[in-house]
């Protein structure tokens, strides 16, 4: 009996889990350069005496889909979208260097450049500073340039793009990082001005997935009513002897 209670359980978590993850994913169906996140499962014995038969179905993410979303063309010159697998470098809140494919900027009231979040966008040299009053436009290789008044354009700096060989790691804060600190610059990285990445969330499939992952918690738990239904009708037989 504690055989199928284990694998019940076990299997009601990590269903939950998937909610979870899925649920995080259709929320964010309309946030420009998302990453869906994906998980998997994995088997966990159970240590102690006794239970080296018992085995836990325990939940563990293992990444992203890094298939690119699709590229909507906005002719906002503030808008730029990556191609291929390169990403746009930002300083995080904590002050470390991560990475966005979301390309929404904004020019600060400081004149610094910032993402959506309000994180200032880095450059070769660190955050790219635009003169105050100047009308922006981001070449295809990253040179940001700035025209004030009826002036010449200036260039003020290049985005710093990378182009990593491993798979990044999500942060809590919902932007990646390198497992070995900050990324070199990419100086073939290209993106598109005008446009924006989409997420590339399927809100169909997502869906599709959470009705099957709320089936399958239905039926665990049908499991283990009718475990203890099983374990009931045992006492019952064991006090009439």
């Amino acid at each position: 009996m504690d055989r199928m209670i284990y694998l019940s359980m076990a299997a009601a978590q990590a269903t939950m889990r998937r909610q979870e993850v899925l649920s995080h994913n259709l929320a964010n169906v309309s946030t420009n350069g998302f990453r869906a996140e994906m998980a998997a499962l994995r088997a966990v014995p159970v240590r102690g005496d006794g239970a080296s038969t018992r085995v836990y179905a325990l939940e563990t993410t293992v990444g992203y889909d890094a298939t690119p979303g699709l590229v909507q063309t906005t002719g906002r010159a503030l808008d730029v979208a990556a191609r291929g697998g390169s990403w746009f470098a930002v300083q995080a809140l904590d002050g470390t260097e991560a990475y966005t494919r979301a390309g929404s900027l904004e020019v600060g009231a400081d004149g610094v450049l910032v993402d959506v979040g309000g994180r200032p966008v880095l450059g070769d040299g660190g955050p790219l500073t635009v003169p105050a009053n100047a009308a922006v436009e981001i070449a295809a290789d990253g040179i940001v340039t700035a025209r004030a008044g009826g002036g010449a354009p200036q260039p003020v700096g290049r985005l710093k793009m990378v182009t990593p060989e491993a798979p990044l790691q999500r942060g809590p804060d919902g932007l990646f990082r390198g497992d070995g600190g900050d990324l070199p610059a990419d100086p073939n990285a290209r993106l598109q001005s005008g446009a924006l990445e989409g997420s590339n969330v399927s809100a169909i499939e997502t869906m599709v997935a959470m009705i099957t992952a709320a089936r399958q918690f239905e039926q665990q738990m049908k499991a283990i009513q009718s475990v203890e239904q099983k374990e009931q009708a045992a006492a019952r037989l064991l006090a009439s002897q």
